[in-house]
C-alpha cells in the first residue's frame, strides 16, 4: 500500500515535469508521457512497458488551452493500438482547436490483458486528468473521451460505466469521478451481442466463452441512461468491419434517453480511416466535430483560460 504522502509526491512530480515541458517551447505543442499508476497498475502481470498504461499529453502552444481536454483512445481490435494514425495525429489536430489532448496507451490482448484492464485504464485516465486539471489549464467539467473502432467501444464503455470516485481512497486520484463530460465515437464498436458486432474485438476483450451477462453489460447500446454524456458519432455506410448499426443503435438509445447526440454516416469510406487526410469528403468529419464542440461551448475559453491569455 502506497501512503497518501507518497501518492502526493508522485503526482507532484508529474505536475512539475509537465510544467517544465510546457515552458520549453512556445511554437510547438508540448508532449509529455506520464504513467497512469506510477506505483504499478492494478492486476499488472509484470514490470515491463506493456504492463504500464500511460498517457501522452499534447498541450496547445503559446498557452492557448481553452479549458477543454480530450482523452484519445486509438483502435486496434483490443489487440494492438493505432497510436500514430488514431493517436498522435488526432491529438495534434485537437491542439489546433486549443484543446489539451491526451493519447491513452491502454492495456489489451496484445499486451496480455483482457477485461477489465482496458476499462480500468480509461477510467483512471479521466480521474487523473480531472485531478490535475489546473496543471493543464483544464476545466474539470470539460473532460471528454474520443475513441476509434475498439477504442470507441472503450470510450462508450466509460460513458456508460462510471462512478463518482471513492472519497475514502488513499490515492487522491481515485477520489475523483471517472464520468466523462462528453463522448466522441468514431466508427466505434458498440455492441458485443448482435450479429453486427466486431468478433475479433469481442474475443480479444472477453475471451472465447464469455459470460452472457458480461457480454450484455458491455453491449453499450443497452446501457445508455439519462446520465450518459452528450455524444458525437461518425461512421461510414461502406464499413464492413464495424457496420454502421453499431453507431445507429447507440444514437437511438441516446435519443430515447433524451441525451444530446449527433450522428454522421458517410456513404463511402473503409474502416479505420483516422483523420482521412486523403479523402476530401470523409476528412470533413473533423469539421463536423469542431462544429459540434463549438455548439456545446467547448471551444470557447473558460474564464480562467481567458484570463491566462491576458
Amino acid at each position: 500500500m502506497v501512503s497518501s504522502s507518497r501518492w502526493q509526491a508522485l503526482v507532484l512530480g508529474i505536475v512539475v515535469l509537465t510544467v517544465m515541458q510546457v515552458g520549453q517551447s512556445s511554437t510547438v505543442a508540448a508532449e509529455q508521457n506520464i504513467l497512469l499508476w506510477p506505483a504499478g497498475a492494478p492486476d499488472a502481470k509484470g514490470d515491463k512497458p506493456d504492463d504500464k498504461p500511460n498517457l501522452t499529453v499534447f498541450v496547445p502552444p503559446d498557452d492557448k488551452a481553452n479549458g477543454t481536454a480530450i482523452i484519445v483512445c486509438p483502435g486496434g481490435g483490443y489487440a494492438h493500438l493505432s497510436l500514430d494514425k488514431e493517436g498522435k495525429a488526432v491529438a495534434q489536430w485537437l491542439n489546433t482547436l486549443d484543446i489539451v489532448a491526451l493519447v491513452l496507451d491502454y492495456r489489451h490482448a496484445g499486451k496480455g490483458y483482457q477485461f477489465p484492464a482496458p476499462l480500468e485504464d480509461a477510467q483512471r485516465a479521466i480521474r487523473l486528468v480531472r485531478t490535475n486539471a489546473a496543471t493543464w489549464k483544464v476545466d474539470p467539467s470539460r473532460i471528454g473521451i474520443l475513441g476509434f473502432s475498439a477504442g470507441g467501444h472503450l470510450a462508450s464503455t466509460v460513458g456508460t460505466h462510471f462512478d463518482q470516485g471513492n472519497p475514502q481512497a488513499e490515492d487522491p486520484i481515485e477520489r475523483a469521478s471517472c464520468r466523462p463530460d462528453f463522448l466522441i465515437l468514431c466508427y466505434a464498436v458498440i455492441s458485443l451481442e448482435n450479429n453486427y458486432t466486431h468478433m475479433s474485438s469481442k474475443k480479444n476483450l472477453l475471451g472465447d466463452n464469455p459470460d452472457p451477462e458480461l457480454v450484455k453489460n458491455l453491449s453499450n447500446e443497452t446501457q445508455v441512461t439519462a446520465e450518459t454524456p452528450p455524444t458525437f458519432l461518425f461512421c461510414t455506410n461502406a464499413d464492413t468491419s464495424v457496420p454502421a448499426e453499431n453507431s445507429v443503435q447507440f444514437y437511438l438509445a441516446l435519443r430515447k434517453a433524451k441525451v444530446p447526440a449527433e450522428l454522421h454516416i458517410y456513404q463511402q469510406g473503409p474502416h479505420g480511416v483516422g483523420l482521412a487526410p486523403n479523402d476530401p469528403v470523409l476528412s470533413t468529419w473533423k469539421d463536423r466535430l469542431a462544429d459540434w464542440l463549438k455548439i456545446r461551448g467547448l471551444l470557447k475559453p473558460t474564464d480562467s483560460a481567458a484570463n491566462e491569455r491576458k
